[in-house]
């Protein structure tokens, strides 16, 4: 959540499906109810009419059937008005900047992380691998940075090749080490779709994300 163009799609998932369904059942139950009474009254003995208490409780049955047929249809307008709705709040998120842990796309452009270390630590080293989870980078990130712009730089100092990579923080103590973290980065929205109850994100480098591991947004 393709990678060139934004674009939002919605699927209305199982619970439609199952309600257009009971709405078919329904109907025509109704439209078969409607042809039985009218049957009944049209072959009914003059001279023996049907009981009044009967009749009676047959045209409830039958006002009860219509209602539900009714109901259901309203059920399965609202539902289409919710999933209406809820693209074009999701429509606002694409070409926002998210926040996650997920992994990053280099492709020349500096990226910007929010490094966490441990309380007592007093030096923190980032870990880039690549998407084999080789480790293709170590650098070291200054302790109270809030915010940190990755160059995307190997070992020797030269750019990465364009690709996916994982990032992690080592949290550090002198040369031990004492916490490794996954680390939060921003990336643009390029795609936000529903894929049944969740709502996924795609990420520059069509790297997808659970909207719901979002924890910060910016234009």
């Amino acid at each position: 959540m393709d990678i060139s163009t934004t674009t939002t799609t919605s699927t209305s998932g199982s619970t439609s499906t199952s309600t257009t369904d009971a709405g078919s059942a329904i109907t025509s139950d109704f439209d078969t109810f409607l042809k039985m009474l009218t049957t009944q009254l049209e072959n009914q003995d003059p001279l023996n009419p049907m009981d009044s208490n009967e009749f009676a409780v047959q045209i409830a049955t039958f006002s009860g059937v219509e209602q539900q047929v009714l109901t259901n249809d309203l059920l399965q307008e609202l539902q289409g008005q919710f999933a209406l709705l809820g693209m074009s709040q999701l429509s606002a998120w694409v070409g926002q900047e998210a926040r996650t842990t997920a992994d990053v796309w280099y492709d020349g452009s500096a990226i910007t992380i929010v490094p966490d270390a441990a309380e007592t630590a007093d030096n923190l080293v980032l870990v880039v691998r690549d998407s084999d989870g080789n480790v293709v980078s170590r650098e070291e990130v200054p302790v109270d940075s809030t915010e940190y712009s990755w160059l995307g730089a190997d070992a020797s100092g030269d750019p990465l090749e364009e690709g996916r990579y994982s990032l992690s923080i080592e949290s550090r103590i002198g040369d031990e080490v004492i916490q490794t973290d996954a680390v939060e980065s921003y990336a643009t929205i390029q795609e936000a779709r529903r894929d049944g109850d969740d709502i996924l994100l795609v990420l520059r480098g069509g790297i997808e994300v659970d909207a719901a591991d979002v924890t910060a947004l910016r234009t």
